[in-house]
């Protein structure tokens, strides 16, 4: 599904990657690891479309993602939930969801302005797959709640759901357990699970929760200073010497 094939990417004399691989297929659970600074965000924005590199390339069902747009990248199936929550305040958990259905409206501006029928069956139509979302995320006591008003767990559930308002076929999770306590964190891993299971959608995830990593993921690749040091299952990275080096200090993980 996604082919990153060896991309460099510079800062004003600054590598951030160098020279970096992965490869997804559909359907897997991919884990981005690595110490702060290895590079892990930057790869995600050189895929979402944030970030351009200087070489290699990025090749996503077959298509160059370095000559697309981060707009079309979005209508072809590519997600992101931030680390830094990306909601309005003022939005209902409803509201904040349906804006990530905006690329799939099909109606035109008339249609909208009239409030035509064509423009009700549309809204209709991607209200009842929000609704569903909600379901799924267990959010329905908080669908008519403001945004601005809801605890810091819920709210990476609503984060999680606007990104998969988006129908993606691959969904960028960048460190969705950062902040919350065990009991949250039990329960995003079990969101992750179900959206691999259930939905079908695959998933590349960064986290700094090491454990909760090699419990979820089918493969790991770990970065350090921009450079890739080792992929494969979560059972070979734990005991990697690199690994063990660069991330944990030296001593496995248990």
């Amino acid at each position: 599904m996604l082919d990153v094939d060896a991309i460099t990417l510079r800062f004003a004399g600054v590598t951030a990657l160098e020279h970096v691989s992965l490869s997804v297929d559909e359907g897997q659970l991919i884990a981005v690891i690595g110490p702060n600074g290895a590079g892990k965000t930057s790869l995600f924005n050189c895929i979402s479309g944030l970030y351009r590199p200087q070489e290699g390339a990025i090749r996503f069902g077959g298509n160059d993602l370095l000559a697309t747009s981060t707009t079309d990248r979005a209508r072809m199936g590519i997600a992101r939930m931030f680390q830094n929550l990306a909601l309005y305040d003022h939005l209902t958990v409803l509201a904040n969801m349906m804006i990530g259905r905006h690329h799939c409206y099909r109606s035109r501006w008339w249609d909208d302005l009239f409030w035509n029928r064509s423009a009700r069956a549309e809204e209709v139509r991607h209200r009842e797959a929000v609704e569903k979302l909600i379901d799924f995320l267990d959010l329905e006591r908080y669908r008519n709640q403001f945004a601005g008003v809801l605890p810091y767990g819920v709210l990476k559930r609503v984060e999680l759901g606007r990104a998969l308002a988006m129908e993606p076929k691959l969904l960028l999770l960048d460190e969705p357990a950062a902040g919350l306590n065990q009991e949250e964190t039990e329960d995003m891993a079990r969101y992750i699970l179900d959206i691999k299971d259930d939905l079908g959608v695959t998933q590349i995830l960064i986290e700094h929760d090491l454990h909760l990593v090699l419990d979820l993921a089918d493969t790991v690749s770990v970065l350090d200073f921009g450079r890739e040091i080792a992929t494969g299952t979560p059972d070979e990275v734990r005991v990697h010497p690199e690994v063990l080096r660069a991330y944990v200090g030296g001593e496995g993980v248990a």
